[in-house]
């Protein structure tokens, strides 16, 4: 069996020891005679995985009692929903930082609804390329909370910093999420797609501080109430139990590993090694501003768009897959997630010197 160097924004890879243990279990699990997938919700045998992946978050991340971690379904794109309809209450505003796609998703669904969505800070004239300074941000006084996206998956940015804010800071880390060491206790909330850091798709992580969830209008649907899944343990409905499942795996290999420190130093080494070569030539172009770039998601610009879409396939003859940027803003991206090994760096980097060498 041959396997690619996969480069993919999410779904994205996964751990190979992670895959290997979930599929030495995929028949029998703790010898329960049957898969994760087979078995009820309800029972003690999957509480058990349930309460081992919470405990990881928790560990990993430094997450205290004072939050509640939840997994639900509807990915990233539903907490943009459940975000203002949860904790802005009726006629008060919230403020939001536009600094690319992800971020204008979660405005969109801000606008929707009663209250106020306030763009403090837009990165769209200068084509989204880098995360605001702290002096750019004025935030409104009477804000419910203050959203943030923390790194764009398309544009290739994060905050090297996070702004310091008296309302709730509620972040977007779907693209980032356990790759770097993080105080919790400075943000209300924290949510994630699982399919990029930490799991499959079909699964969302929410931190959310538990004095938040009391909120919450009383017109809101039930399903749609975080205190409605933090009262049930996110057994509220039948979760994605896989997704559950392997967020567990994933963070005890993270653990293995020795926890965030480590694998954000892993995670620095490997994106420095892809923009020091970036770097060293005209012939490729990094847009994002250097103060903001991310360490999962590296984009970079060649001559024209013909070299890029032979770059692509050529890299992809080569076992490289996934490298090509977002349709809405071209180019190459290479998203180098927490479970994209060295090794793969490295021959991403040889291909790219071969490459310039016979095309620059």
């Amino acid at each position: 069996m041959a396997r690619v160097h996969n480069f993919n924004a999410g779904p994205a890879a996964l751990p190979l020891p992670v895959l290997e243990k979930a599929q030495s279990e995929l028949l029998d699990i703790a010898g329960s005679g049957m898969s994760v997938m087979e078995m009820s919700h309800r029972s003690k045998e999957f509480q058990a995985i349930i309460d081992g992946a919470e405990a990881g978050v928790r560990k990993l991340m430094g997450v205290s009692d004072d939050y509640s971690v939840l997994f639900l379904q509807g990915g990233a794109s539903l907490q943009f929903a459940m975000i203002p309809m949860n904790l802005r209450r009726p006629g008060k505003s919230a403020d939001y930082v536009d600094t690319g796609s992800w971020a204008s998703k979660a405005i969109k669904e801000a606008k929707v609804g009663d209250g106020a969505c306030n763009v403090i800070w837009s990165g769209k004239e200068e084509k989204y390329m880098r995360a605001p300074k702290p002096a750019e941000l004025s935030f409104s006084a009477d804000a419910e909370y203050v959203h943030i996206c923390s790194n764009e998956t398309i544009g290739g940015i994060r905050y090297p910093v996070f702004p310091e804010t008296d309302a709730p800071l509620i972040a977007d880390m779907s693209s980032e999420i356990m790759s770097r060491v993080i105080d919790v206790n400075r943000f209300g909330m924290i949510y994630a797609g699982a399919q990029k850091n930490i799991g499959p798709s079909g699964l969302a992580l929410v931190i959310i501080r538990r004095d938040l969830i009391e909120r919450t209008p009383e017109n809101v649907p039930i399903f749609l109430r975080y205190a409605t899944h933090a009262n049930e343990g996110s057994l509220y409905n039948t979760p994605n139990t896989w997704g559950i499942y392997i967020v567990k795996l994933i963070t005890d290999w993270v653990e293995s590993l020795g926890g965030l420190a480590a694998l954000q130093k892993i995670n620095e080494q490997k994106s420095g090694k892809l923009y020091d070569l970036l770097d060293s030539s005209d012939f490729w172009t990094a847009p994002a501003d250097k103060s903001s770039r991310s360490i999962m998601n590296v984009v970079w610009r060649l001559p024209s768009e013909e070299l890029e879409a032979t770059f692509v396939s050529e890299a992809k003859k080569a076992g490289m897959i996934g490298l090509k940027g977002h349709r809405s803003v071209g180019g190459i991206r290479a998203s180098i997630y927490n479970a994209v090994p060295m090794e793969a760096i490295d021959a991403l980097v040889s291909f790219m010197k071969d490459f310039e060498a016979k095309m620059g």
